[in-house]
Order: structure tokens, then sequence, then C-alpha cells
């Protein structure tokens, strides 16, 4: 028994192009989930980053022969570390002061073209847009 295929010539060819635009798709939301993993985790890293020297600056300020702390030698590290990173320590009159380090760090917009992730205040100091900023107080 033989069969006349000729009404159905080209439904085998949209169905692979179907297929094919469903791959490309899929592969092109991997790709942007992929970017956006990778921009976040280095975000965090270098959030890590800062607040390691942070503590380090504290564990500095703390120790019994701080009078000799040399800030040219913190800004030195903080600038090799951090993409133009700055610490500071502030408020030490007081006996409570606060170690903070700031660092440019990208904002992401979203659709409508606000920014995402705002510029929080760091110990009483408000930072600004494209800045990154992580406090640590501290007492001596």
């Amino acid at each position: 028994m033989r069969r006349d295929f000729t009404h159905e010539l080209g439904g085998t060819l949209i169905e692979v192009m179907l297929a094919v635009a469903l791959t490309a798709v899929t592969a092109l939301g991997l790709i942007a989930t992929q970017l956006w993993i990778v921009q976040h985790a280095n975000a965090t890293a270098a959030r890590e980053r800062a607040v390691f020297v942070a503590d380090s600056l504290v564990e500095a300020m703390r120790a019994p022969s701080a009078n000799g702390l040399d800030a040219t030698q913190w800004q030195s590290r903080v600038a090799a570390i951090l993409p133009k990173g700055e610490a500071s320590v502030g408020g030490e009159g007081s006996g409570a002061a606060s170690a903070r380090v700031t660092w440019a760090a990208p904002r992401e917009t979203g659709a409508s073209g606000e920014i995402i992730d705002m510029p929080e205040s760091c110990g009483g100091v408000t930072v600004p847009s494209g800045t990154s900023c992580t406090a640590i107080a501290f007492v001596k």
C-alpha cells in the first residue's frame, strides 16, 4: 500500500525551524543568566575584600601600637585591592569609631532606567551614586 505525501511537503521543515528557534532563545537566556551570575559574583567578591580590609583596619587601630598607624599605607593597600578604593577611620575622639572602606562599583539599572542598587548610608556618611561602601564600628 502506497501513500501520497505530496500535500504534506514542508511540514517537517517548519517543525525543525521552530525547534531551532526555541533552542536559540533558550541558549540566549542561559547566556544572559550566566553573565548576570558573573557580574553579581564579582560584586560580592569586591564587597568581601572590602570587609576584610575594614576588619584589618579595625584590628590595626585596636592594637597597642596603633598611634604610629600610617594612613598612606592603608590607602595604597585598599587602592591595590579595590577599584578606586579608599579607607578611612572616623569618630576616634568619642571612644567609638568606625572603619569605612569605599570603592567604585557599577550600578545596575532596571528596564525603566531606575537604579536598582541604591547607594546606602555608610556609617552616617551618604555615599555618592556609583560607589559602594562598608563600615565596621569598633571601640578602641
